[in-house]
This record gives structure tokens, C-alpha cells and sequence, in this order.
């Protein structure tokens, strides 16, 4: 399994426009975040989890021809503003981009795309198939895909993240339940949300996420949905224990 990270920012990248702070001002590329996502890959499927306003930058960035299915954490424009964007492979590929969402992400998409699903399209408009999403494992191309239910913000707006055999990607979050959390344990790798050091109302901050990957014990973690207010990268590694990292745009893991 090959996964990529294609964007570990928050909703308004890093660096957010008219900042001048030291982050955003930062040379280090490790430093430069857009929009959050990431691409599976394992025995010739590809999998891209969300879709944002980055997506055609993404897809160019990481040379990606071909995507046979888009998981859709949930319907906030930073992880579904790109979908437009699919048009290219529907054109270059001759096949609709397959795209798995919540009943409520759903409508949104319907809503916000409204032209791609008209019964008369104009042509060109990307071709979308929506698949629905619920708190049940699912196969694409025979591939087992576990959701994970978790609240993004009181009392009931949710996000799913994704396990894949070991690997577990959570986006978003700002509590996951017992019952949720178990179907995390024993994953080797996991990807959590940190948005910044300060406490959040809808995310984990950076000692939430720690103490959720000590509590669930992977064997490597790594963070993502990082703000300009959580600090630069390089200063903020001897923060985190050895078994923790942050991850940036780019970043490979392979297992």
C-alpha cells in the first residue's frame, strides 16, 4: 500500500492570503499546505480521499492519470470544492468519476454542482456517480473500505473517516467514541487531525491528537489539517513523540 499525502492544510491553506506571519512566510516547503487529502493506492486501485479546491494543483503536483474512487469525509467546500475538476478524467479516461458520500454530503454535492446533475447537462460538465455512505464496511474492487463515524462539531454535524487493512485516516474530528475507536485499534498507521495548539470547537488541537494516538497505540502516526497557528514544521518536531510526525504535501508512506 502507497499513500500520499496531496494537502495537510486546513480550509485555508498555508499560508492564508494577506498573513505575514512567520509561517506563512516560511522557505521551507514542508511549511507550504494546501487543502487536505490523500491518495491510496494498493494492487492497481487508486483512491482519493476528498476532493477540495487544490484537486486539479493535487493531481498535477503528484502526476495522478487516473482515480477509480473519491471518499468524501464530509460536505464542507475544502473537501468537495474540487470535484468540477473531474471533468478532465472523465474526458481523458471516458468513464464518471465514482464518488462515495453520506446522504447528507450528497445533497450538498447535488446542490453546489446542480448543472452536473441536470436531466439536460451542458456539455462538457463533469460526470459524477454518487454512491451512497454509512456507518457500514463497503468493497471497491474488492477492496474492504471500514468507515469511522466521528463529530466534527456539537451536537450532531459528523465526519467518516477511512481504515484500509492498517491504515487509518481521520480528517476533522473533534471526538470519536468508544464504539468508533475500536474499529481503529490495531491499525499500524494512523493520520489524525491538528489544527493548532490552542483548543478548537470543532477539531483536535495538538494534545488531543497526541493523546488519542498514545490511547490507540499505532506504530507510526502522523498529523494533518495543520494550521498556520500551530508553528513551523521544524520547530515543532521535538515536540512530538518519537512514533508521531507531522505530515506536509508531498509525503510518501509505504507499507
Amino acid at each position: 500500500m502507497k499513500i500520499t499525502f496531496l494537502g495537510t492544510g486546513t480550509s485555508q491553506g498555508v499560508p492564508v492570503i494577506a498573513c505575514d506571519c512567520q509561517v506563512c512566510k516560511s522557505d521551507d516547503p514542508r511549511d507550504k499546505r494546501l487543502r487536505s487529502a490523500i491518495s491510496i493506492e494498493k494492487d492497481g486501485l487508486r483512491i482519493v480521499v476528498d476532493c477540495g479546491p487544490d484537486f486539479r494543483q493535487q493531481m498535477l503536483t503528484e502526476n495522478i492519470c487516473s482515480v477509480d474512487a473519491i471518499l468524501i469525509t464530509h460536505g464542507h467546500k475544502d473537501h468537495i470544492g474540487g470535484l468540477d475538476d473531474v471533468r478532465a478524467f472523465n474526458y481523458i479516461n471516458r468513464t464518471p468519476a465514482q464518488v462515495y458520500a453520506a446522504g447528507s454530503v450528497r445533497r450538498i454535492i447535488k446542490r453546489d454542482f446542480a448543472y452536473a446533475f441536470n436531466k439536460n447537462p451542458y456539455p462538457g460538465v463533469p460526470e459524477i456517480v454518487l454512491h451512497g455512505l454509512t456507518n457500514k464496511s463497503f468493497l471497491i474492487n474488492g477492496h474492504k473500505i471500514i468507515p469511522i463515524r466521528a463529530l466534527h462539531y456539537p451536537p450532531d454535524q459528523f465526519v467518516f473517516g477511512f481504515r484500509i487493512d492498517d491504515f487509518t485516516y481521520i480528517t476533522d474530528a473533534i471526538n470519536i467514541s468508544e464504539k468508533e475507536k475500536e474499529k481503529i485499534r490495531g491499525s499500524k498507521v494512523i493520520v489524525l487531525n491538528a489544527l493548532r495548539k490552542q483548543k478548537h470547537y470543532s477539531h483536535f488541537n495538538l494534545v488531543e491528537a497526541l493523546e488519542l494516538m498514545h490511547e490507540l497505540e499505532p506504530e507510526q502516526g502522523y498529523l494533518t489539517h495543520i494550521s498556520h497557528q500551530m508553528g513551523r514544521y521544524e520547530s515543532l518536531r521535538p515536540e512530538l513523540p518519537d512514533f508521531v510526525h507531522l505530515a506536509y504535501d508531498g509525503l510518501t508512506l509505504t507499507f
